[in-house]
């Protein structure tokens, strides 16, 4: 007889409609199996009429920014005025302020199911690494609960000699704890340049990159396509992401189908950003508003992997945010046209690619990242989105009911 689990889940529906027991040892799923009398586990939950899925990641956060609605007004509702009100309000934040609301905002998360979160911070020599340090803390404080990483979204200009001091900040800020390079080189004065230097930091730091790509709907700014002729002609060997991509979603259908066969030869995964894109464009379009997302089927039929992410908690770019993914999941079926099951997997399964993280399935040998909602089906847990939920990271219980239950 081997050990008993560290963890059982007893009478869970699965997601093709069985209900099961599943037994968890340390940080794996070590057996699924019919229900049965309660067997011996360190740990025993009942959770009959709760459907198991795996759980949901966040691809795309501000923790910088987040719970800062009341503070910050943003006059005009756009990206602009957003951008504007944020840099002049970002001077004035002090360290402690900065790392509690990053941590409310991530037990705001955690207890929604996200396992795992990419936060973008604002770093360069405006901002210097106030908020990457704040950050860092926080993450400190919350090791074991929750995956989090950090992207060192760099200022612009980052190109050329006036992006040196920039580009300064953003390799001190790797070498101090952030994970992934990060910015947004379509609003540099030379948009590829800064994409080759950014491409050209993460090389020698050996990180992903995740830049923020085209987020406008004026046709002409599309620098997706050269990003995935760059990556291809470098050799870039780590995880490229661009996220947002607005203006894809209004190019001609050739040109787009062109440039998901480039994204999808080069291994770049796309995150849509639906609520703040939702909020934030096409404001200048009185009637016939466009959605703002990108080109989801698209991109989707030419193989590209397209995760789902959050962005902004109440903050100027979106006063309304919750940092439930399951809000992101319901926004890309109502304004993206995803099918439920594609919405969810865009939130857990290819939010985690993007993330570099391992799959998740509810099946032996694979991690124990997992979310207990209760819903007879997944189209009625998204559509629900019942706040009784139990999250699972590494094999533990860390946000609901019986938290601290199984394996730490």
């Amino acid at each position: 007889m081997g050990e008993p689990p560290s963890l059982l889940l007893g009478g869970v529906t699965l997601p093709d409609g069985r209900v099961a027991d599943v037994a968890i040892s340390g940080d794996r799923i070590s057996a699924v199996t019919e229900p049965a009398e309660p067997a011996a586990a360190a740990a025993r939950i009942e959770l009959r009429g709760h459907l198991l899925l795996p759980a949901p990641a966040e691809p795309h956060a501000h923790l910088d920014k987040v719970l800062t609605a009341g503070l910050i007004e943003n006059a005009t509702g756009d990206l602009e005025g957003a951008v504007e009100s944020w840099y002049r309000f970002r001077a004035t934040a002090p360290h402690r302020d900065i790392a509690d609301r990053a941590r409310q905002a991530c037990l705001r998360m955690l207890g929604h199911g996200c396992t795992a979160v990419r936060t973008h911070l604002d770093v360069g020599t405006r901002t210097g690494l106030r908020f990457l340090d704040a950050v860092v803390e926080a993450r400190e404080e919350l090791r074991g609960r929750l995956h989090l990483e950090i992207a060192a979204f760099v200022d612009v200009p980052s190109s050329g000699p006036a992006g040196a001091g920039n580009l300064a900040v953003l390799a001190e800020a790797m070498a101090r704890g952030a994970d992934v390079v990060g910015g947004a080189p379509y609003r540099d004065p030379d948009p590829l340049a800064c994409q080759e230097e950014l491409l050209a930091v993460a090389a020698r730091h050996g990180a992903p990159v995740d830049l923020h790509t085209d987020e406008t709907l004026d046709e002409s700014v599309s620098c997706l396509g050269e990003l995935a002729a760059q990556v291809t002609r470098a050799g870039f060997p780590h995880r490229v992401t661009a996220s947002h991509c607005v203006s894809l979603g209004v190019q001609e259908p050739a040109r787009v189908r062109r440039i998901g066969a480039g994204l999808a030869a080069a291994g770049i995964g796309v995150v849509c950003c639906p609520a703040t894109n939702l909020y934030l464009q096409g404001r200048d379009h009185p009637v016939a508003t466009p959605r703002g997302l990108t080109a989801l089927a698209p991109l989707a039929a030419a193989g590209v992997t397209v995760a789902g992410g959050g962005d902004n908690i109440q903050d100027p770019f979106n006063p309304l945010g919750r940092g439930d993914p399951l809000d992101t999941a319901v926004l890309l079926v109502l304004a993206g046209h995803l099918p439920v099951d594609a919405a969810y997997a865009a939130v857990s399964e290819k939010a985690r690619w993007v993330l570099g993280l391992p799959e998740v399935r509810i099946a032996p040998g694979f991690p124990a990242e997992l979310l207990a909602i209760p819903a007879r089906d997944l189209r009625g847990a998204v559509a629900d989105r019942d706040a009784r939920r139990v999250t699972i990271h590494c094999g533990r219980i860390v946000a609901g009911p019986h938290r601290g239950a199984g394996t730490g």
